[in-house]
């Protein structure tokens, strides 16, 4: 994530993006009568907690879970931990992947990580943005994607992503898979990664479109007052959230402020489609508020948790969306799993309480929690 410049209104390959103003009202939170919808939900039990991780990230595979959280954030870490009884953290896949310092060869060491993610195999993937300080460029070899054997910690491949997939200002944000392609989100210049899974060819695409960059006129407010950074501009984060449809036809995504678009998953994969006409299948797809993160299930319910409220929505596949359970505790909750589809599993990492976006001064209230609540069908 980064701040970046201020966004006007483009167009959809001659289609304007306006967002329709009476949908932008209805959503603007609470979500007016669309969400006045409650679902029964249990309330909120605290499945660990933390004084050294502020984590944005949770990843189950291989019957463990898994916690990250990136370095910029100041916490000692690990920066990716097995969640072991007792609410210890064993640095995972071993310490020596947990130990970078400046100057230390970044290619087989974690510098910054923003996100787990688990593939169809099972195999658990840490996302590294390579990026040691906050809107800070990527070290040397510290851009990159490790994918784990969650069972043993064998490091099965590592995938570099070079300048030519994240140049100077990238933040790689977060990763869905489909099939033989992983799709990753660029929060920092604004653009989509196309992964080929097997060959390790990555491919920037949609940089700079309007679906990926964030809009002046959609600010993150969290506790009654805008997000800001640190210089006292209005904290903008591109393309951050993305979710893949459960026939794999279609990736969703969108700024962290929202609104978000879909595209078809064919036109992604299809390296020889020229830029253009990618861009013109990019159609809008939902006006959804600034969020922490997303999940969708197997039918195609999105699971999200706004910035704004502190509240878990669930966007049913008709577009309706119902408020699952508002809690304090829940204050940027981040980067949701669903387990087994009965729970859902949320860290809390409190972000906009850093000292980067609060005056330089730190409002975290520690210890960090990791979050569940269950699931009514």
């Amino acid at each position: 994530m980064k701040a970046i410049e201020a966004f006007s209104r483009q167009s959809y390959g001659g289609r304007a993006i306006v967002a329709s103003l009476a949908l932008g009202t209805l959503l603007s939170f609470g979500l007016a009568s669309r969400a006045s919808e409650r679902a029964e939900a249990a309330s909120l039990r605290v499945e660990a907690t933390s004084t050294t991780l502020d984590w944005n990230a949770v990843a189950q595979a291989a019957g463990r879970i898994f916690v990250s959280g990136p370095r910029w954030t100041g916490f000692p870490g690990p920066s990716v931990a097995l969640l072991e009884p007792g609410n210890r953290l064993r640095p995972f896949p071993d310490r020596a992947w947990n130990d970078w310092k400046p100057g230390l060869d970044a290619r087989r060491k974690f510098v910054n990580v923003n996100a787990l993610h688990v593939d169809a195999e099972g195999k658990l993937w840490v996302v590294d943005t390579g990026t040691p300080q906050f809107g800070g460029p990527p070290v040397a070899g510290g851009a990159k994607l490790v994918r784990l054997d969650a069972g043993t910690g064998e490091v099965i491949r590592i995938y570099l992503l070079g300048s030519e997939a994240a140049p100077a200002g990238t933040y790689i944000d977060d990763i869905r898979f489909n099939g033989a392609h992983a799709y990753l989100t660029d929060a920092g210049t604004g653009a989509l990664l196309v992964l080929d899974i097997e060959s390790g060819r990555c491919r920037r695409v949609l940089a700079g479109h309007p679906a990926v960059m964030a809009r002046a006129d959609r600010p993150i407010v969290i506790d009654g007052r805008i997000l800001r950074d640190g210089k006292g501009q209005p904290l903008r984060i591109n393309v951050d959230p993305l979710e893949v449809s459960p026939d794999g036809k279609v990736l969703y995504f969108g700024p962290l402020e929202g609104p978000w678009s879909q595209v078809p998953t064919a036109a992604l994969d299809d390296a020889s489609l020229p830029s253009e006409r990618l861009a013109a299948q990019v159609t809008p797809w939902a006006d959804l508020p600034p969020i922490g993160g997303s999940t969708m299930d197997p039918e195609g319910r999105l699971y999200f948790a706004a910035l704004k409220d502190n509240t878990v929505y669930r966007r049913e596949r008709d577009g309706r969306i119902v408020a699952l359970l508002t809690d304090p505790r829940l204050h940027w909750a981040d980067a949701p799993i669903l387990i087994e589809n009965r729970a859902l599993w949320l860290p809390a990492a409190q972000l906009d309480r850093l000292p980067q976006f609060n005056l330089g001064k730190s409002a975290i209230q520690l210890p960090f929690a990791l979050v569940s609540l269950k699931i009514a069908p």
